[in-house]
């Protein structure tokens, strides 16, 4: 099954084509053929080339620096950089413009949309998400992070857990507790915070892969103004759901186009190895390719609500969960295709820690293996597995509650 446009999305698609065809180098082979300061490089140099044509924030009105593109659009930008194999930002732009932005439009004041909008495409503002803690990770209204208020300012102590790219960010949205006395899920406001101040303080966490795009993050005393507060104060609990809506939410219709391609990969490292005629590699590849249509058809689904207009829920749960569990068999599949191979890591290895390696990339052990290991923590961030099938559970189908410790 594929989607179906309109000629006028169709005339549209064909603009995008365009415009990638004029701003990428000849024989463009997507971000996988690039490593190291040349990939960075680029990424930088393509982040400006997108600012100037209004394609970082297109679904943002105009006013606040965005292309003010329909939903059709907007599928149909993604889709075509996807199988171009080229970002729609920046490393830290999902937590910017995907997650904050779109939060900001949804429940900012006017005063913080003016404000903040326009500084998140320019990049005079870069963001990273303050969510998790060491006793509030999957059971995130435990957050126990304290805000005061103190005159004109709140003052934040505690600490956040695995914050992404937070050593490249200048500025957290953060979850913290502004009312101890009342019931967990009622006394948490969403707060804007500068880090660059003494009172923040960011550790890297060493990753299995070596990576170390996680970061612990220390607050002492640290403060932001008493106007960042997003949702109003107490309220940050359904603000930080229509955060996780549009993290979960805007993958449906780029991530079956990456696995797709990432599978094909696989089948011709499979040929590479000389397995590819062995009836339980077939059969393994054939369960995969299964699991990618049935994506497909998930990401359709979704994809369909967006266009008629319907906000991201808690139904995006049903497609992170998809996508993790499958990317752990898949890349162990990659494993066993390597076999030896894989106990030395050669080649291009993954450039991000998250989902799978960019389009294009080279068939190297270090790439598949560094995907491999990135996989498993695919089923425990952005949610893990069991909170995902929780919320499918009781929020979807409306099953009873877990029974609480």
């Amino acid at each position: 099954m594929e989607p179906t446009y309109t000629a006028d999305a169709e005339a549209y698609r064909e603009k995008v084509q365009a415009f990638l065809a004029e701003k990428l180098p000849p024989n463009w082979n997507g971000t996988g053929a690039l490593e190291g300061e040349a990939l960075t490089e680029f990424v930088t140099e393509w982040r400006k080339t997108l600012y100037e044509a209004n394609y970082l924030a297109p679904g943002w009105p105009q006013e606040y620096g965005g292309a003010g593109l329909s939903a059709t659009e907007q599928v149909i930008l993604a889709e075509e950089f996807t199988r171009a194999g080229v970002p729609g930002g920046g490393p830290n732009d999902p937590f910017g413009i995907q997650m904050l932005g779109n939060t900001l439009l949804m429940w900012g004041t006017d005063e913080q949309k003016s404000h903040y909008l326009p500084r998140i495409l320019s990049g005079e503002d870069t963001w990273c998400q303050g969510y998790s803690e060491p006793d509030a990770g999957s059971d995130l209204g435990n957050v126990g992070l304290k805000a005061e208020l103190d005159g004109d300012e709140w003052v934040l102590n505690g600490q956040k857990i695995w914050t992404s790219a937070g050593h490249l960010a200048d500025h957290i949205f953060t979850l913290a507790r502004t009312d101890p006395d009342s019931p967990k899920h009622k006394g948490i406001s969403f707060l804007l915070v500068p880090m660059d101040q003494p009172g923040i303080e960011v550790r890297p966490i060493k990753m299995i892969s070596g990576d170390s795009e996680f970061n612990e993050v220390f607050y002492t005393d640290a403060r932001c103004a008493k106007g960042d507060v997003v949702g109003g104060v107490n309220n940050g609990w359904g603000v930080a759901m229509s955060l996780l809506g549009f993290e979960r939410g805007e993958a449906a219709a780029t991530g079956p186009i990456r696995y797709q391609g990432e599978f094909d990969r696989l089948v011709e490292l499979a040929r590479e190895h000389g397995v590819a005629d062995d009836p339980i590699i077939r059969q393994r590849l054939a369960w995969c390719y299964s699991k990618v249509q049935i994506m497909k058809y998930l990401g359709q689904r979704t994809l369909t609500q967006f266009l008629a207009g319907h906000h991201p829920g808690p139904d995006g749960a049903i497609s992170k969960l998809y996508w993790s569990e499958y990317h752990t068999q898949v890349t162990e599949l990659a494993v066993d295709i390597l076999g030896a191979d894989a106990l030395f890591a050669e080649g291009r290895p993954p450039s991000s820690a998250f989902q799978t390696d960019d389009p294009g990339a080279p068939n190297s052990s270090a790439s598949w293996v560094g995907t491999f290991l990135n996989a498993r923590a695919g089923t425990i961030y952005a949610g893990s597995s069991q909170i995902q099938r929780n919320i499918i559970g009781e929020m979807i189908l409306g099953l009873p509650k877990e029974p609480r410790v």
